[in-house]
């Protein structure tokens, strides 16, 4: 080995051990997080037979103020991952959405509910662009989109897995089966779930290195190779303009990518929360049967995320690799009502629709650091995820508000098919991520 391949493999084996070392338990994480999140979308299907109260429009209005409170302390927690600790920040967050999730077994009013999921939307926020800032210590642009990638999966897997142990749990309290206690299976699927949240709180605050020079899985050889790259692309950003916090919220491409994300994310929670409740109410099927389909577009989104995040990098290209799946969502969702009476096409509809809009995501979150420099990168990364992630409050209240007035779910889709069409067309005018525009330089002259 010469000495001048040493630094190259060591950079090499530090990159596969980062990979191996923070990804699994990141995923594990977000994957727990989602869960807690969207299990709501199953658990409601009970506990509409137990509380009347419970109608479209209160599903609605409660899924979504989740965002209200992720809105609130999603900022600032992503500043304080940069400055501070992104290990002691998400440990923090995640004991507590742990407890909060749990809690909601205890509620019975539609009032409560809406005071948990709002508790539970404070509780979460931070964890997604604090994750984002964590990795961007890590990896260079150049790796990040993989990176992103792998973590992204958790949402689809998460789908994969939470449906048929949450229609176990139902089983509790329904003729034949035990109530242990004295509790009903909807209250077990959100204590079940929150468990492991606060268990690997603990795991994070115990083994995630916030930078490589902490890692005890990397060689004092390889934490220097890795440093030293962070370090160059770091330096290689400075010659360029630099933003403050302040400017990157005012920068007009800042505020139409939050727009763009909006957008999206108020038919991706729309449709992921209110998905089961459609199929049971086009098609009259059971609970089992529901929990069984809804595993079939998460499969597709699975695919579709690693190959945007494996195609971008390899072709430093992003705005068709987000573009593309977002139009390609838009046109299976508004072809969804037409399927009615078809259940095959409409799981076929909605497994495009969920490829398109999680697909995109590795591609889009790459596009704030091709745009701005480290700490306005940071914080507009907040403001991207926590005024986006209102859309996830509009979503679910137009299915269900819309549902209870008119009496069917198509009208509401067709709005969210249309909010689609504009983040397509946000993010394809806004030209950011052309091919090699993620460069230090092409950076620079973005702004």
């Amino acid at each position: 080995m010469t000495l001048a391949a040493a630094p190259t493999d060591a950079l090499a084996s530090a990159r596969r051990k980062a990979y191996w070392g923070l990804l699994p338990l990141l995923f594990l994480c977000y994957m727990v997080a989602y869960i807690d999140r969207a299990n709501v979308s199953v658990a409601i299907l009970t506990m509409k037979q137990q509380f009347p109260s419970f109608t479209d429009r209160v599903v609605g209005i409660g899924t979504g103020i989740f965002f209200i409170g992720y809105f609130l302390l999603e900022i600032p927690g992503s500043l304080i991952c940069e400055r501070w600790s992104a290990r002691k920040w998400i440990c923090r967050i995640m004991i507590t959405w742990g407890i909060v999730a749990a809690c909601t077994a205890m509620v019975k009013t539609p009032h409560q509910f809406y005071t948990v999921r709002f508790l539970l939307g404070l509780s979460e926020a931070g964890f997604f662009p604090g994750v984002i800032v964590f990795l961007s210590h890590w990896f260079t642009k150049r790796d990040r989109g993989r990176a992103l990638a792998y973590f992204f999966v958790a949402t689809p897997i998460a789908q994969l897995i939470s449906p048929k142990i949450s229609n176990a749990l139902l089983k509790f309290g329904t003729p034949g089966h035990s109530m242990p206690l004295g509790m009903h299976g909807w209250q077990w699927v959100y204590i079940f779930w929150g468990i492991p949240a606060i268990v690997l709180g603990i795991v994070v605050l115990l083994k995630l290195p916030d930078h490589p020079r902490d890692a005890k899985f990397l060689t004092d050889e390889e934490k220097a190779a890795m440093e030293e790259q962070i370090a160059a692309e770091k330096a290689a950003a400075a010659l360029s303009p630099r933003m403050s916090v302040l400017q990157a919220f005012c920068h007009p491409k800042v505020i139409l990518l939050t727009l763009a994300y909006f957008c999206t994310t108020s038919a991706n929670y729309g449709l992921e929360f209110f998905m089961p409740t459609i199929l049971k109410d086009w098609y009259a099927l059971n609970i089992s049967q529901v929990t069984t389909l809804v595993l079939l577009p998460p499969l597709l989104a699975l695919i579709c995320q690693l190959f945007v995040g494996w195609n971008s990098d390899r072709t430093r290209e992003r705005r068709y690799h987000a573009v593309i799946p977002i139009i390609v969502g838009g046109t299976a969702l508004a072809l969804t009502p037409i399927t009615r009476g078809h259940l095959p096409l409409t799981i076929a509809c909605f497994m495009m629709l969920f490829a398109g809009i999680k697909g995109l995501q590795p591609a889009f979150w790459a596009m704030p650091n091709i745009l701005l420099s480290e700490v306005a990168a940071a914080g507009s990364i907040g403001l991207i995820n926590s005024f986006g992630n209102l859309g996830g409050a509009l979503g679910p209240f137009v299915l269900g508000d819309m549902k209870e007035r008119m009496h069917s779910f198509e009208p509401a889709i067709y709005v969210l098919c249309a909010l689609m069409y504009i983040a397509a067309a946000i993010l394809y005018f806004l030209g950011l991520g052309r091919k090699e525009t993620d460069s230090p330089c092409a950076r620079g002259s973005s702004e």
